[in-house]
Formats: C-alpha cells, structure tokens, sequence
C-alpha cells in the first residue's frame, strides 16, 4: 500500500500529541480507526513509528526522522491546494494582453500598474499588435484580453473603458484649423491620409459608412499603418485624417486636432466568451473600476 496524505496528516496528530486519544479527538474519527490507520501506515513502510506501553505513546527513532519529512510534505501539499485555489481566484499565473498602440499612451500604464499592484503573483504580459493579429489572438487563444478600439464582430465580447471626441486631424496652418469644431463634411475636398483597408475591413466598412453619411468619399493620396505614421503624414501636410482626441499625446508639433461634430471613439476590453476565466474578470473590474475615477484618456 501506498501511504495517502491522511495517513501522514494522522501519523503527524498523533507524534504532535503523544496520545491516540487527543490525536483522535481533535481529528474528529474514532481512536480505534485512528489506531488502525497509523497500523496501515507502519506496515506500508515497513516500520514501527511508535512505541506504545503503561508509560505511554513515544515515536521510534525512524518515527523522529520520519516526522519533519511528513510534516514537509503536508505543508507542501497544503501549499498546492492553496496555489490551485489562487488560481482558479485569478489571483497567480499568467494573463497575456494584447494591445493597440493607439491605446497604450494612455490606457496601458494606469490599468497595468494597478493590476500588478492588486495581483503581484500574476505574470501579466503585454504586447502591441495590430487589430488583425489581436482579433486572430483572442480568437485561438494567444491573448487572454485585450484594449482596443470596438473590433466590430459578433464572436467577442466587449466592455466600454472610455469615450472620447474623434477630430480631424489638420496641419498646423491650415485654413480649418483654428475652428473649434467642424462636420465631416467640411472636409469633403481635403486630401486624406488612412490606414490601408486591408487592415480591418469592419472598421473600413463603417469609415465608408460615415463618409457617405457625410456626403462624399475621401479622395485618399496616401495609406499607412498606425497612427503615429498618419500624425507624420498629416503633419508633413500630405493630407488630413480623423483620430480620437487621445492621440494628440502621440504627436504635439505639426498637427491642430479639431473636435468632429457628434462623433465618439470608445476604448473597450474585449476577450473570447469560451476564455473567461476569473484572471480575465479581475482584470476587467479594475480596468472599469479605474476608468470611473480617473480619466483614462489623459491619465498615460
């Protein structure tokens, strides 16, 4: 037979003790079940672990050498099932999370320091990506999260962090530029700058849709990936493009942002439904919970 934790759990009560009967008592079992138990034990190993007369109940010498190893054991065993309980609390292993880059200026450096403040036994790893690969990443599970703007499909699910105003984005000197707000169709006859429309096709679909709304299609002269490169573009006066008012920390020379007319851009949390683990929920409550006190879109 091979011992089983109870056993060592029983043998350690009973060499704490010195006394079958107080050991029994506190483990809440008969004396004469315990008795039985600490027999199955010895016979498993093969040796006597007590010596039992009138005088009363004291450990051998290989029951002495045996207690540390048995107590060693117990805790570690202990330790594992404390380890297993953390976790399924989200409270140690890993979360990765995926991010835009046009959301870590000011939504990564809040929420990741509390998180790891809150969870310090939780590797939380993080990595910027496009919205392809961080769509494709929740979908076969690379990434446990992710902060990005709204993806638009219907098999992941979002939580909205912040709001803010979306602006056109306009050279410094520009005839606009010093308007305090304007409609997307003021800029019907400007040039634009986009990112390419392989990119995301469901942000491509609605920016068509917002444009035709407006009444016209953009005449583009220039795409590039991200959002810095399009500031560099606007700010180089190749063309004019539309961004949240966030990314104005990106990029303060060469560039006026002027609020749009009734348009919002949302930061959300988005994560696969088949994935949602605890580690997963505690992350979110403190992304929600620091985007009700502060305001996230200057906070970074």
């Amino acid at each position: 037979m091979t011992p089983e934790l109870r056993h060592l759990r029983y043998f350690v009560a009973v060499a704490e003790r010195l006394s079958f009967t107080v050991a029994a008592r506190e483990l809440r079992i008969a004396q004469q079940s315990l008795s039985q138990q600490i027999v199955a034990l010895e016979r498993a190993l093969g040796t006597r672990l007590f010596d039992r007369d009138t005088r009363g109940t004291r450990l051998t010498e290989v029951g002495r050498v045996f207690l540390p190893e048995a107590r060693a054991v117990l805790a570690r065993a202990d330790a594992a099932v404390e380890t297993a309980r953390r976790a399924e609390r989200g409270e140690v292993g890993r979360l990765h999370l995926a991010f835009l880059v046009s959301t870590a200026n000011y939504m990564m450096p809040p929420v990741v320091r509390a998180f790891r403040e809150r969870y310090p036994d939780v590797d939380l790893v993080t990595e910027a990506v496009g919205i392809a690969d961080l769509v494709g990443g929740l979908r076969d599970g690379r990434y446990d999260a992710a902060f990005t703007r709204p993806p638009l499909v219907d098999d992941l699910k979002t939580v909205t962090l912040v709001g803010e105003r979306v602006c056109a984005v306009l050279p410094t000197g520009h005839p606009l530029a010093g308007r305090a707000e304007l409609r997307l169709a003021d800029l019907a006859g400007e040039p634009w700058v986009l990112t390419p429309r392989g990119s995301w096709e469901p942000w491509h679909r609605k920016y068509d849709e917002d444009f035709r709304a407006a009444g016209f299609a953009p005449r583009v002269v220039q795409r590039a990936d991200g959002v810095p490169s399009l500031l560099g573009l606007v700010a180089a006066g190749v063309g004019v493009t539309r961004l949240a008012r966030s990314a104005h920390s990106l990029r303060r020379t060469g560039v006026v942002f002027v609020p749009l007319a009734g348009e919002r851009a949302e930061t959300v949390m988005a994560w696969h439904p088949g994935r949602y683990r605890r580690a997963v929920r505690n992350l979110l409550d403190v992304a929600v919970g620091l985007a009700a006190a502060i305001d996230l879109t200057e906070a970074g």
